[in-house]
């Protein structure tokens, strides 16, 4: 197991390497765009020459992982917050995506298993049939439709919610008030509709193959009731690959988010992502491709492990 997680995080870092040259490249052959404000654009100008943004792209890489290495310098924002480092700029954008994500999270999972064990008790029943044709609609539904019918119906006919979240000024400074809390709500539920319907379907999948199994039948015929043999074994065995499951689920939604913040304006990295693409803010680019691409990759890590912590049984790298 050790000699496997050691190979994982080699082939890890070996991965986000090359992502982050290739990203590193592609962005840095663009063109640089200055502002009209002549006086600002002769001092953007005199940082790029500083900085080594005219030399060749292997030396701007050079100097890049320098700066990441010996400062902890993951370069400048020249557009979204001018002058401001970019990593002041995400981490100050990271508490609304991650509370976001979180709530969604919160809502998704239990719902999900709950409408999978459901479905999986009752197979072949109307509350199977139910459910599964559900579960096909929602899935197949992009996470953006859902954005605009959560706007319509519960922001705009009804009135539960506002249309997009309300700023630190009007939720009294804190992410974590009341009112930014309701004002998320939305954004929260448009993301839960795919990952309910996903975690059902597979919920659903591994509780039937479970239940249909030798050793059900073998505790049903020691006298266990059905209840019970479900409690006890089904839903202990079928656990194994839907927590992984669930870890994967939060990393997806964590995807998914950079097109809700941006249609609910959540000021978050999903948003700040599209913003640097949009306003060729090249640094702050680079530096959310470094957090999508290491909490994409930590995440396959962890799922693998998961496995071996939640059943004994597996130990993964073992011939």
């Amino acid at each position: 197991m050790t000699k496997y997680v050691i190979k994982r995080i080699l082939l890890m870092l070996f991965t986000f390497f090359v992502i982050m040259t290739i990203c590193f490249m592609l962005v840095r052959i663009l063109p640089r765009t200055l502002p009209t404000d002549k006086k600002l654009a002769a001092i953007m100008e005199a940082r790029w020459e500083a900085l080594g943004y005219n030399e060749p792209l292997l030396v701007q890489y050079g100097i890049y992982l320098k700066g990441i290495f010996t400062d902890w310098d993951f370069g400048t924002s020249w557009y979204v917050q001018q002058m401001e480092s970019a990593w002041d700029v995400i981490v100050g954008r990271l508490l609304p995506t991650v509370l976001v994500n979180l709530y969604s999270f919160i809502i998704s999972v239990p719902i999900g298993i709950g409408l999978g064990v459901v479905a999986a008790i009752k197979k072949n029943k109307w509350q199977d049939h139910t459910i599964s044709t559900l579960v096909m609609l929602f899935v197949s539904i992009p996470v953006y439709v859902y954005a605009f019918l959560v706007q319509y119906l519960f922001c705009y006919l009804l009135g539960w919610f506002p249309l997009t979240v309300s700023s630190l000024t009007d939720a009294g400074g804190s992410w974590l008030s009341p009112t930014m809390f309701w004002s998320m709500m939305p954004a929260v539920i448009a993301l839960s509709f795919g990952q309910i319907a996903g975690l059902t379907r597979f919920t659903r999948a591994e509780l039937t193959e479970t239940l249909t199994s030798d050793y059900m039948l073998l505790a049903r015929t020691k006298g266990l009731k059905k209840s019970q043999a479900i409690s006890r074994h089904a839903l202990k065995n079928a656990m194994v690959p839907i927590l992984p499951m669930i870890i994967s689920t939060f990393i997806s939604i964590l995807g998914g988010s950079m097109v809700i913040e941006q249609i609910f304006s959540v000021p978050g990295v999903g948003q700040l992502y599209i913003q640097s693409i949009n306003m060729r803010d090249y640094d702050v680019f680079m530096m959310d491709t470094i957090f999508y691409t290491l909490v994409g990759l930590l995440a396959g890590i962890v799922v693998d492990i998961s496995y071996g912590f939640i059943d004994p049984r597996i130990r993964m790298g073992e011939k």
